[in-house]
């Protein structure tokens, strides 16, 4: 769903770029898939091609096995998958996964589970995870929204994180962008009452959206009045704090379920 390939972002506060959360895609390739159903969504990633290092390549082939959950259309058991019972925090589109990493490392009590479609983040997450000696991340290589469909239980989630989602800047795309309503209902639906769910832009107008989006969620409601300080877990990275000094602004939004609906 989203990745600093090498020369990209490093997830965590690039601007939009060719590995971000929805990724770019050229107009003769919408981002629609139809499920068996005959219904459809906004995909959550494009298939094109992507540059892939001999490491990320090597760490997809040994570490896969290891840390990765295959997709299968059946309720996790997160306590099976984790080997225990801790909160779980999904990640849609951690690409090249520093942040992924820092989070996790900060947040030794916490469940990780990273969803990514490109090979070169996967396997970057992967070295990641490896070379730290992280035992609370796991990773899914699919379209997020049907991993919320078939393998998030209701109400399981303790938080979400989707952090600079494609931005799709031209105004005649925005409708491909990811975070629309009907994906906010149904990560809502995946949340347990008084689970947060974390989204970081650095597109104003992204964040226009993502504020109405969210605030017309009637199971979530805003953490604060408006847009929320970045908090303390989610690092300031290098290329944030580069656009930061040049003026650019950065927006976060945290919302919670409310614990008094069903």
């Amino acid at each position: 769903m989203n990745a600093d390939n090498d020369s990209t972002r490093d997830n965590s506060a690039q601007q939009a770029s060719a590995e971000t959360v929805s990724g770019r895609q050229d107009a003769a390739n919408p981002p629609v898939s139809t499920t068996p159903s005959g219904t459809s969504h906004i995909r959550s990633f494009v298939h094109r091609r992507a540059h892939i290092t001999p490491s990320q390549r090597e760490a997809l082939d040994r570490l896969m096995p290891l840390w990765a959950v295959p997709y299968q259309a059946r309720q996790l058991d997160f306590q099976e998958v984790f080997g225990r019972d801790a909160p779980t925090i999904l990640e849609i589109g951690f690409g090249m996964g520093e942040t992924t990493q820092k989070i996790a490392l900060a947040r030794p009590e916490d469940n990780f589970l990273g969803v990514e479609v490109f090979n070169a983040g996967v396997g970057a997450m992967l070295k990641r995870i490896d070379e730290s000696g992280l035992t609370n991340v796991k990773v899914i290589q699919h379209d997020a929204v049907e991993v919320l469909q078939h393998m998030i239980p209701p109400a399981s989630l303790a938080g979400v994180h989707i952090y600079f989602p494609d931005p799709w800047p031209k105004k005649r795309h925005h409708k491909r962008r990811l975070i629309q309503p009907p994906l906010v209902k149904l990560l809502a639906s995946r949340m347990k009452p008084g689970a947060y769910i974390h989204l970081a832009t650095d597109w104003e107008n992204y964040a226009e959206q993502m504020l109405e989006v969210l605030s017309g969620e009637e199971t979530l409601e805003n953490t604060t009045d408006g847009y929320a300080p970045r908090p303390d877990y989610r690092p300031l990275t290098k290329f944030e704090a580069r656009g930061l000094r040049l003026g650019h602004g950065v927006w976060d939004l945290i919302f919670k379920r409310k614990a008094d609906v069903p």
